[in-house]
């Protein structure tokens, strides 16, 4: 059965003048007439029977309808676009070609997935990974997303994945905070400036009952959207953070940063690779899924006492 699509030069016309709100500016963008442009959503709108512009007093505005349309199309003309310059950039490699979109929180990309994504381009050269920061769960209907990697306390609806390491919190301060004093008990820790994270407004708390201490100023302190905010603010020495040690390894390493107690407190959330079911079946994802399960396993193994 014949595909009721309508042409790709009416439906980049319409993008581009629902995006500017002005046909004169979308024909300069695509290099045509604003007569042309004027006749190719015409077209368009024949094609739907349905009206996407609407005169105003400035100009061109969308309906209800377009503004719907426009964000769809806009999406799909988006993905093409991925698709097509995947494709070229892979021509005459004679490698399999293959993109992956992926959702990741910014700090465990920085400080986890980047410093190892090399290995995987050596294995995988034809799949080429595109990140997206995303702090909080998402539809990926609404997105032209792949997959992603959250850490959360379950799978989000309509979702499939798996759990690929639980989130071992500590608590780390700069040595200059310090001042040359070693943290002997919890209720040092207290006397700290705590440094809070946005999204964890309870994870002080957590923390502290985890070790038998009621903190009275537990949820207290600057608050900070990204690990990576708390992680530096800590080692400028601004105050105590809690932060997962995942992410604060190379600090700790390198002195940066100071663990103030052994104690380790193993939070509700877990980091997860989540996607919807219909992408189980991507090459990219399916060929990534597999190299991430194997390097966390690494790294839990490396890391366990």
């Amino acid at each position: 059965m014949r595909r009721k699509l309508p042409s790709t030069s009416a439906l980049a016309a319409f993008e581009a003048a629902a995006r500017h709100q002005s046909y004169t500016k979308a024909a300069h963008e695509l290099a045509v007439t604003q007569s042309a442009v004027c006749r190719q959503i015409a077209t368009l709108e024949g094609f739907l029977g349905v009206a996407l512009f609407r005169r105003g007093q400035r100009g061109v505005v969308l309906t209800d309808a377009g503004l719907r349309y426009a964000r769809n199309v806009a999406l799909r003309l988006n993905e093409v676009e991925r698709d097509t310059l995947d494709v070229m950039a892979q021509a005459g490699s004679g490698a399999a070609v293959g993109a992956l979109e992926l959702a990741v929180v910014p700090t465990f990309a920085t400080q986890w997935l980047l410093p190892r994504l090399a290995a995987f381009q050596a294995l995988h050269p034809g799949i080429t990974v595109h990140f997206s920061p995303r702090t909080r769960p998402f539809l990926f209907e609404e997105t032209n997303l792949d997959a992603a990697i959250h850490p959360g306390e379950a799978l989000w609806p309509g979702t499939t994945g798996e759990v690929l390491m639980h989130e071992h919190l500590i608590a780390v301060a700069s040595p200059g905070l310090l001042a040359g004093r070693s943290i002997q008990s919890a209720a040092e820790v207290a006397g700290l400036p705590l440094l809070q994270a946005s999204t964890r407004p309870y994870a002080w708390r957590q923390w502290f009952e985890s070790l038998g201490v009621k903190a009275e100023q537990d949820m207290a302190g600057a608050r900070m959207e990204l690990f990576s905010m708390l992680s530096e603010a800590a080692a400028q020495g601004l105050g105590a953070a809690l932060v997962p040690r995942l992410l604060v390894e190379r600090e700790l390493a390198s002195g940066r940063l100071l663990q103030l107690l052994p104690h380790v407190y193993t939070s509700d959330r877990s980091y997860r690779l989540i996607f919807p079911p219909h992408k189980a079946e991507l090459p990219a994802l399916q060929g990534f899924a597999a190299w991430l399960r194997e390097q966390a396993r690494a790294y839990l193994a490396q890391s366990a006492p």
